[in-house]
């Protein structure tokens, strides 16, 4: 991949996590019944980050799960033979809960769809949103989502990388051309 531009550095990303967190607090009416699940692998710092910025603004403590949705994909005979699957942790019911399903890019909608199966298989939430820091265009299901970081219009041909020091010992957005 040939390296293009880096699109948010540490503090825009901060910056756009706070938001999120607002906005969050705002469209639900405050914390009542609220959980966040981050996906695996990324979404789950993000859902960290964005408990501990509700902590701060509402004084409220958060519950958080992590979810892999490893097997609920549909390309998974496509991905290996033998996935590797880790675990789940949802230390919470999710019956009758607000949900924020949490990640780091929205693409084709896939992994989305595929986080929603996961979470309807362990209950029945009240109702589901979805956190995103990035959203990069292309979807190829009807899936939105509700709280976004940042737009970034981008082509086929492009990668879009998110970097975070939980994950990566650095935070960062960046945009890359592949390579045939």
């Amino acid at each position: 991949m040939k390296f293009k531009a880096q699109i948010m550095n540490d503090e825009d990303v901060n910056r756009a996590i706070v938001r999120i967190s607002h906005e969050i607090i705002e469209r639900n009416h405050g914390t009542e019944n609220l959980c966040l699940i981050g996906i695996k692998t990324r979404g789950i710092p993000l859902a960290y980050r964005i408990a501990q910025n509700i902590k701060k603004i509402e004084n409220r403590d958060i519950e958080v799960g992590e979810l892999d949705i490893t097997l609920y994909r549909d390309d998974l005979t496509m991905l290996a033979r033998n996935p590797i699957v880790s675990d789940t942790k949802i230390p919470f019911s999710v019956e009758d809960k607000t949900i924020v399903l949490v990640d780091d890019v929205i693409f084709t909608g896939r992994t989305a769809r595929a986080a929603l199966d996961a979470v309807m298989s362990v209950g029945r939430p009240k109702k589901i949103q979805l956190a995103v820091l990035v959203d990069r265009g292309h979807t190829e299901l009807p899936i939105k989502a509700s709280y976004v970081g940042k737009n970034i219009p981008t082509s086929l041909s492009e990668v879009v990388s998110v970097h975070l020091a939980e994950h990566d010992g650095e935070t960062n957005v960046s945009i890359s051309e592949k390579t045939l």
